[in-house]
């Protein structure tokens, strides 16, 4: 049997969410941040079925006609799938069940509709038929020909109505519960000080009799159940059809994409769960689950908090002590860099770099990159305003960006009916940098300013998203970002300016070559017995020709340390790596989303900021930037930083190859908890 080279990438990642369900689990973590934390299990698990198993099923299906990357046996992987998300819904139940005694220690319960006093049952009732009544349809399916289409973000009660006397034949329907339309948490009245919550479902259970009486039935059974679809939207080769529509016409068809997984309440009456199975067109090897009660935990994220006594102590970002209390942040980037590092610093100069641009008579043009937006963007704010100013304004609006599709097609209409130039990246390959330059005319000359950046901007994600922003006029930095954003006005007629960036390392033209180069250089390094070293933080490391280089490093004795939050299919344990390879993932309560590179470089130390990460679609099939860092204080500050993550003993979990997730062991050294130590530390420099 071949040694395997890699750990499977979507086995990895399951690894990976099943940190997120021990941040679940521990119990220093505050209650209310525990049920956040599965629900975010459960958004991850829902888009993991939506996106990945939907494609190994795709590369079953199409076999060696496909012209897709193929897993190694796709349908082996989806039966260990199975089995390992089985296992990981068990663990979810045990939790949750944990947490619901905690809650009741602190006097708030979760209340069934069996469990009703008669002054909550009249409160149920009223709120039913004020609220829930006009957004409740039964669909009677034994009656409709055609399977009614399952919305794969909505949860359903799978009906089972009869009759006590038989008088008249048992019936089978489907209730959609509105979530979407109504809050799924309920805040009941109640005595003393006890907080009870109803769900949405449990409410419609409660009133089914009131729902159902026009048929004559007077028993009832409800059960949750859920469909997850294929959420590939599949863009044709039609020329004479825009991206847009190709888009639009996508995301219609998503709607109806393939179920790849039916998760149901495993105390569902036998027979319905056979029918619905079998309307569904389901078979075994669909991923069914059996579940709990309670199904789509995502809505738990937003959990009521007014319920709880101790409230979220969660710190307030702060202003970078260089920009505090300034007249000006332009001016600042102006001379010299700045490094802000999200959540602990705040998004506002961001926001206030582009304000000040707005309004700067200077200022000709702004050009900025836009992957993920908040709803209510104060970005898109900034530059409308900016238009409205005379600014020339162009953006890059990747429309492709997933389950953001509709949200940016949105954007766009908005965005030009305000004159903004809106460019839709390239075709076939996703446009993921984060820059922006600006271009300011002082004394007739052009100055070119803006900012390189590993995370959305986006105010709401700034929040709770651990990035790295670099504002710069750095005139080798900006010199390459404008030939970024001319190649992105012409992608068809320019690809020879991504060929020629000098200082920025680039995709899909030519980051995977320099990252090569500094990697063989570093093996070269300690083939002469000098010291020689890599240490990366990133989201995912998937690549298998990276991987292969790093085995090599490893081997030739480069010192190597990793911080990687997400899917890692490196194999760290090896007799033959002549310094053990360091790897850790950090689940905190913000998300590590920041891609830092650090290479020894024969003492000359390389450090780079980038929104790419180490996989084959980020480095062969999008637009990334990876940026240089020449300050010195700025790369002491992320290397310290980096070290900080690197002792992290409380969050920190060692990536084995065995996936076991253990936590790092603080033994008898001092607790380092590095989102708290990294945030103490970027405070006291102010």
């Amino acid at each position: 049997m071949q040694k395997r080279k890699i750990i499977f990438r979507d086995i990895s990642w399951l690894s990976f969410n099943n940190r997120v369900l021990q941040e679940a689990a521990d119990e220093t973590v505050p209650l209310r941040e525990r049920i956040r934390f599965l629900g975010i299990f459960s958004n991850n698990l829902d888009e993991f079925f939506r996106v990945r198993v939907a494609a190994l099923k795709r590369m079953i299906e199409f076999g060696k006609k496909s012209k897709m990357h193929l897993e190694l046996t796709p349908a082996a992987i989806i039966e260990e799938i199975q089995e390992i998300v089985i296992e990981q819904q068990k663990e979810f139940e045990r939790i949750w069940n944990e947490i619901l005694r905690e809650l009741k220690k602190e006097r708030i319960y979760l209340v069934k509709e069996t469990q009703l006093n008669k002054t909550q049952q009249a409160f149920i009732l009223d709120y039913f038929n004020e609220e829930i009544r006009s957004n409740v349809i039964p669909l009677m399916i034994e009656s409709i020909q055609d399977f009614p289409v399952l919305n794969d973000r909505s949860i359903y009660l799978a009906c089972k109505l009869s009759k006590k006397d038989r008088s008249i034949p048992q019936k089978y329907a489907l209730l959609s519960v509105p979530t979407r339309r109504l809050p799924r948490f309920i805040i009941l009245p109640s005595k003393n000080a006890d907080k009870q919550i109803i769900l949405l479902e449990d409410i419609i259970r409660f009133c089914l009799p009131n729902i159902f009486s026009f048929f004559g039935y007077d028993t009832f059974s409800a059960h949750i159940i859920k469909v997850t679809r294929d959420a590939e939207i599949d863009l044709d080769n039609d020329i004479s059809t825009s991206l847009i529509q190709k888009i639009e016409k996508g995301l219609k068809n998503r709607k109806k994409g393939k179920p790849v997984r039916f998760v149901f309440d495993k105390a569902i009456d036998p027979s319905l769960l056979t029918y619905l199975v079998r309307r569904l067109g389901l078979l075994q090897k669909d991923n069914l689950i059996p579940g709990g009660r309670i199904h789509n935990f995502v809505d738990f994220m937003n959990f009521p908090e007014s319920v709880f006594n101790k409230k979220s102590q969660r710190k307030k970002p702060f202003i970078h002590p260089v920009l505090k209390n300034v007249t000006s942040v332009t001016n600042i980037v102006l001379e010299k860099d700045v490094l802000l590092n999200f959540p602990y610093h705040s998004f506002d100069s961001i926001i206030d770099l582009l304000r000040e641009a707005a309004i700067d008579p200077e200022v000709i043009s702004i050009k900025i990159t836009c992957y993920r937006l908040a709803d209510r963007s104060k970005i898109i704010n900034a530059l409308t305003n900016a238009v409205r100013n005379g600014k020339q304004v162009t953006v890059v609006l990747e429309l492709r960006a997933r389950f953001d599709e509709e949200a940016n097609l949105e954007w766009k209409t908005e965005l030009e009916e305000n004159g903004v130039k809106v460019l839709l990246g390239v075709p076939n390959v996703k446009v993921h940098a984060k820059i922006c330059l600006i271009k300011k005319r002082v004394n007739n000359r052009t100055i070119h300013y803006g900012f390189v950046s590993t995370g959305n901007l986006n105010e709401k994600t700034a929040k709770v998203y651990s990035d790295a922003c670099l504002l710069t006029s750095d005139r080798n930095i900006m010199a390459d970002v404008n030939r970024l954003f001319n190649y992105l006005e012409q992608p068809k007629t320019r690809e020879v300016l991504l060929k020629s960036c000098k200082t920025l390392l680039v995709s899909p033209t030519g980051m995977r070559r320099h990252l090569l180069q500094m990697i063989n250089k570093e093996i070269k390094t300690a083939r002469l017995k000098k010291p020689a070293s890599i240490i990366l933080k990133l989201n995912s490391l998937s690549d298998e020709m990276l991987i292969d280089k790093l085995y090599e490093a490893a081997k030739s004795g480069v010192e190597i340390k990793l911080i990687i939050r997400g899917i890692f299919c490196m194999l760290t344990e090896n007799k033959k790596f002549k310094i053990p390879v360091q790897a850790i993932s950090i689940v905190d309560e913000y998300l590590e989303h920041s891609r830092i590179m650090i290479f020894h470089n024969g003492g000359k130390e390389r450090t780079f900021i980038s929104s790419a990460d180490w996989m084959v679609r980020n480095i062969d099939h999008r637009v990334e930037v990876a940026c240089p860092i020449f300050e010195k204080n700025i790369q002491q500050e992320i290397k310290d930083i980096i070290q900080i993550q690197l002792k992290d003993n409380i969050k920190a979990r060692i990536l084995d190859n065995d996936l076991g997730n253990q936590y790092v062991n603080p033994r008898n050294t001092k607790k380092i908890r590095s989102q708290v130590e990294t945030y103490n530390y970027l405070y006291r420099k102010g």
